[in-house]
């Protein structure tokens, strides 16, 4: 049981937190729109940049990770 307690902290942390990032990114777009007077919109370059530097991100705790376990 004691296994099942922390693997759901690190769940429910990980939820919380990728929500909040996601929500604070959106909160980002709708400003610059907003700012611009247009609606928001993401070019396939930005896009891609967006999704390198997720995977990035997921890289880096991939690698903190990875001698401790």
């Amino acid at each position: 049981m004691e296994s099942m307690n922390w693997k759901t902290k690190t769940l429910i942390i990980g939820i919380i937190v990728g929500t909040f990032t996601g929500l604070i990114g959106a909160l980002l777009i709708v400003q610059k729109a907003e700012r611009e007077q247009t609606k928001p919109q993401l070019s396939t370059g930005e896009g891609v940049k967006i999704g390198l530097g997720i995977l990035g991100l997921l890289r880096l705790v991939s690698e903190l990770t990875e001698g401790k376990l």
